[in-house]
C-alpha cells in the first residue's frame, strides 16, 4: 500500500487565535453592537408624526449552524398593518386616497450593511 507523508513546518497560531475568537463569539458581540446601530439608524431615518413607529425599532440575531442573521424589526401596528410597512412601501387611505411610500429603510441600513461587510472581511483575513 503507498504511503503519503507530509511534513509540516512554521505554526498555526493565526488559524487557532481565528478559531478560539470564533468559538467565544466575538463576531456575534460585533453583529450585536451593529444591529444596535441599524437600530439606532432607522428610528433616525423613520418619518415621525407621533415618533411611536421611530421608537419601536428592534433587533434579533439568529444562529443556525454557524451562519449568522440580523433582524431589524418594528412593532408598531394599526389595525392589523405594521406602520412600518406602511411607511416604506405607501398605502390606501379610508377616503379613497393614496400616501406614496418612501424608502427610508434601505438607505439608513446601507452604511451597516457596509460595516457588517468590512467587519467580516477583517476577520476573515486577519485570521
Amino acid at each position: 500500500m503507498p504511503k503519503v507523508s507530509f511534513d509540516v513546518q512554521g505554526s498555526f497560531k493565526r488559524t487557532e487565535d481565528f478559531l478560539l475568537r470564533v468559538s467565544r463569539r466575538d463576531i456575534y458581540r460585533t453583529l450585536d453592537s451593529l444591529a444596535k446601530q441599524g437600530v439606532e439608524a432607522l428610528s433616525a431615518a423613520t418619518p415621525l408624526d407621533s415618533g411611536e413607529t421611530a421608537a419601536l425599532w428592534d433587533y434579533e440575531i439568529h444562529s443556525l449552524r454557524g451562519s449568522y442573521s440580523i433582524t431589524w424589526t418594528n412593532s408598531h401596528v394599526v389595525a392589523g398593518t405594521p406602520v412600518v410597512i406602511m411607511l416604506q412601501y405607501g398605502h390606501g387611505t379610508g377616503t379613497g386616497g393614496y400616501v406614496a411610500g418612501r424608502d427610508f429603510i434601505n438607505p439608513a441600513l446601507k452604511p451597516i450593511f457596509d460595516k457588517i461587510a468590512d467587519n467580516v472581511w477583517k476577520a476573515v483575513t486577519s485570521a
